[in-house]
């Protein structure tokens, strides 16, 4: 009986602050769980930047195909030269997939039709040296 009574003799003032202080703890919460989430999704936004540029510029430093340039060359060909002995001596293994895209590429040049070549002729082969950045 009691309680009834607290309650009855409740002002309306009273019961609208508690409902203003109930709203407002229920507001700050959402407003902390936000902040909270905000925090987070922009630090995770911050690393992920951070380590997409650190592992850009790392690999931009170590990249092979970045420091050096393609140059062609003419030679006189020897009696015991090969296209394959050629091959040998100015081919590059980071920037051809095997010994025989890069004597495809050498008779495409030289616009040669078989593989067969004669001595004290010239061909133009390609080949990849460092570039100077000085």
């Amino acid at each position: 009986m009691n309680r009834t009574m607290t309650q009855k003799s409740r002002r309306p003032q009273d019961i609208k602050s508690e409902r203003r202080i109930r709203n407002n703890r229920i507001r700050r919460r959402h407003e902390m769980r936000k902040n909270f989430l905000l925090f987070v999704m922009t630090f995770c936004l911050i690393v992920t930047v951070s380590i997409a540029v650190s592992s850009f510029r790392s690999s931009a430093k170590n990249d092979p195909l970045q420091e050096s340039s393609k140059y062609y060359k003419s030679i006189v060909v020897s009696d015991s030269d090969t296209l394959w002995s050629i091959a040998k001596n100015y081919m590059d293994e980071t920037h051809y997939g095997s010994i025989h895209e890069y004597i495809r590429e050498v008779m495409q040049i030289n616009n040669l039709t078989s593989d067969a070549i004669y001595a004290d002729t010239h061909l133009i082969v390609p080949y990849y040296d460092v570039a100077n950045h000085k």
